[in-house]
């Protein structure tokens, strides 16, 4: 990412791919300011949702939003994401504990489906794509 993008709240990266890696924002309002091989960087203004499919197509996510800065988000998230997730500060560590408790959760991996707002509101990280955080 140019560091010029880095902390504007505004610009997002895009990735357009007709089987797997790709990252789309769904915005009000949106231009383009740049292309770098296959990545487009964007600048979006009331980002509304965020469909990231992973290279692999093992994590498929769609983020949100339902109220000013929160989301909700659902999809299936192969282990590595959920890693990556939390290593971007998206998900806490306590959170993700809670979420893979259960029925649901084999030894080694995860794969889950979060629905409803009480997963949303549950996770004040699960905020807005570009809102501020601690």
């Amino acid at each position: 990412m140019p560091e010029s993008y880095f902390f504007d709240e505004e610009v997002f990266p895009e990735k357009e791919s007709e089987d797997k890696g790709s990252i789309y924002i769904e915005a009000v309002d949106k231009d383009t300011l740049k292309q770098e091989r296959d990545i487009t960087f964007i600048n979006a203004r009331d980002v509304l949702g965020v469909i990231y499919v992973s290279k692999s197509g093992n994590t498929k996510l769609k983020w949100r939003q339902l109220n000013n800065l929160m989301g909700k988000v659902t999809g299936e998230a192969s282990t590595n994401s959920l890693v990556n997730l939390v290593e971007a500060r998206v998900l806490s560590i306590d959170y993700l504990n809670e979420l893979t408790k259960g029925p649901l959760a084999p030894a080694g991996s995860k794969s889950t489906e979060s629905e409803g707002e009480e997963i949303a509101q549950d996770n004040p990280i699960l905020s807005s794509p570009g809102a501020e955080s601690d």
